[in-house]
């Protein structure tokens, strides 16, 4: 019997949030990191795990653990909340304060439609997962 490969190929790569633009969200912030080094000097992001509750290729909910926030919103919504809970909302763009500058990556309010979707989310979670 064939053992699976426990490793992961590092060139695979992992997601970026802004993969998933108008999906609904449940992020779980796990860790707030301050002065990462990248390719456009130091910034801080907020770690989190991510489940992608709409808008997948599949149709099915998909998860994503340790995806980091760099955007500067999205850091201010989810750093209050590291440890203690989920943050839940639909990934969307506010309009730029500057003339030339990017639109800024925020989570939008979730309507109750959206809440409903992901109580039935975690409610199929297998706790012993």
């Amino acid at each position: 019997m064939a053992d699976k490969d426990p490793f992961s190929d590092p060139s695979e790569g992992g997601v970026k949030v802004t993969d998933f633009h108008k999906s609904l969200l449940l992020l779980t912030p796990t860790d707030y990191r301050e002065g990462i080094t990248t390719a456009f000097g130091e910034k801080d992001a907020v770690v989190v795990d991510l489940a992608v509750l709409d808008g997948t290729e599949s149709g099915e909910p998909e998860t994503h653990d340790s995806v980091m926030l760099f955007q500067g919103v999205l850091i201010g919504q989810t750093k209050g909340k590291v440890n203690k809970g989920m943050v839940l909302g639909r990934l969307g763009q506010r309009p730029a304060s500057k003339p030339g500058q990017n639109p800024a990556w925020a989570l939008e309010d979730p309507s109750d439609a959206d809440k409903q979707v992901a109580r039935d989310y975690l409610a199929k979670l297998d706790p012993f997962d």
